[in-house]
């Protein structure tokens, strides 16, 4: 689950990680008020999306005196977004970030995130900043420094020293820099975090340390037990079909194709729409059931699918191990008999309790296509489109 910049920087603050002034407002009156509290006449107005990109696109701005600000926040609530990340649709933001102005005299970069290779949390650090880490890492390598972040959350003290030694730091910059990059694992390991990174680390004229931008995304596998952070979802930030699949614990991501996908298993699910593309069509959806669906679950799926009109058939692609195909067939049929699918309807079915499945879909007496093996039904989705 990805947070806005002002809801990282929220967290942030709670692991005494030091933060420009900011507010955050979603009208022209909180903006006034926001500028009231924070009592400055020279401010950088940021839109809040989850995507990347915001100062290219237009979505971060510098404005002086009071007029000037409030005018840019009103012209930033509502912009939309359109980028590389965001996709063709855009974004749009309900809400801008009022942060005061910095003196800058270096930018430095500073994350952690969970390096699967080596299977644990690891800190990234670099002296330089301010632009994405994977083009320092692409342009400067030698610039970049992975530390090891142990499982209670702590930094060993040499790894620390090391750290000030790279980026430049002394003296009490240097322990500055320690403690932030300490409390900074901390807060990633806490938080179950799959990323937190600010970017730019600045430091000011005066040799202080700033997060003047800040990251996190939460895995959503450890939302039970991050109560605070759940409560932090914004829907408005993904289609709604994304919105309402989160209601269900479904994972949904909308693409742009017309031929919607059910699957169980995300490896199944790549391998699916990868076998779409190569019979020509193009899929609507990323959708995974998971392991243990339910028949509710299945007919809400099927809902999801259909609700975006783009789709004009639907390829079901089972591989029953942990999950029974009786369940996911009984799922189908109530969602068909409720729905009244319109649209070619392929189900594959193969694993647990297969025969039982297909005779199931059978006896049904609907109009849906079975077929045998990904392949054929691959085939008989792209198929059906020019039927």
């Amino acid at each position: 689950m990805n947070t806005h910049e002002y809801q990282a920087k929220e967290i942030l603050k709670k692991y005494h990680i030091p933060i420009p002034k900011f507010g955050c407002a979603s009208s022209a009156e909180q903006a006034e008020k926001v500028l009231s509290e924070l009592g400055i006449m020279e401010a950088v107005v940021k839109i809040q999306v989850h995507a990347g990109g915001r100062g290219k696109g237009g979505g971060v701005k510098l404005a002086k005196g009071k007029e000037e600000i409030l005018k840019v926040a009103k012209q930033l609530i509502g912009m939309k977004l359109v980028n590389n990340q965001t996709g063709s649709k855009g974004v749009i933001a309900h809400q801008v970030l009022i942060t005061e102005t910095i003196d800058i005299h270096k930018e430095y970069y500073l994350g952690a995130i969970i390096d699967r290779e080596k299977a644990r949390a690891v800190l990234i650090a670099s002296p330089e900043g301010g632009m994405d880490i994977e083009e320092v890492a692409h342009k400067y390598p030698d610039k970049i420094l992975t530390l090891p972040i142990q499982l209670n959350g702590k930094m060993r003290s040499y790894h620390l020293i090391y750290l000030a030694k790279f980026m430049g730091w002394k003296g009490e910059m240097a322990k500055e820099g320690m403690k932030l990059a300490a409390n900074l694992a901390k807060a990633f390991m806490d938080t179950d975090a799959s990323l937190l990174e600010i970017n730019p680390l600045v430091e000011t004229k005066d040799h202080k340390l700033l997060a003047l931008d800040a990251k996190l995304s939460v895995d959503d596998n450890a939302l039970f037990r991050q109560k605070e952070i759940e409560r932090m979802y914004d829907a408005t930030q993904v289609s709604i079909y994304e919105a309402e699949a989160s209601k269900h614990h479904l994972a949904y991501i909308s693409l742009e194709g017309n031929i919607g996908c059910m699957v169980n298993g995300a490896g199944l699910a790549m391998a699916t729409m990868d076998t779409i593309h190569f019979y020509g069509g193009h899929p609507a959806n990323f959708l995974d059931v998971g392991g243990s669906a339910s028949k509710e679950v299945v007919k809400e799926g099927c809902k999801i699918i259909l609700s975006d009109p783009s789709v004009k058939a639907i390829l079901v692609n089972i591989f029953g191990g942990i999950m029974d195909c009786a369940v996911i067939a009984e799922g189908v049929i109530a969602a068909v008999k409720e729905l009244s699918i319109k649209v070619p309807l392929i189900v594959r079915l193969e694993g647990t309790n297969v025969e039982n499945g297909k005779r199931l879909l059978k006896e049904s007496n609907l109009a849906i296509i079975s077929a045998d093996g990904l392949d054929d039904a691959a085939k008989k989705a792209v198929g059906s489109l020019k039927n």
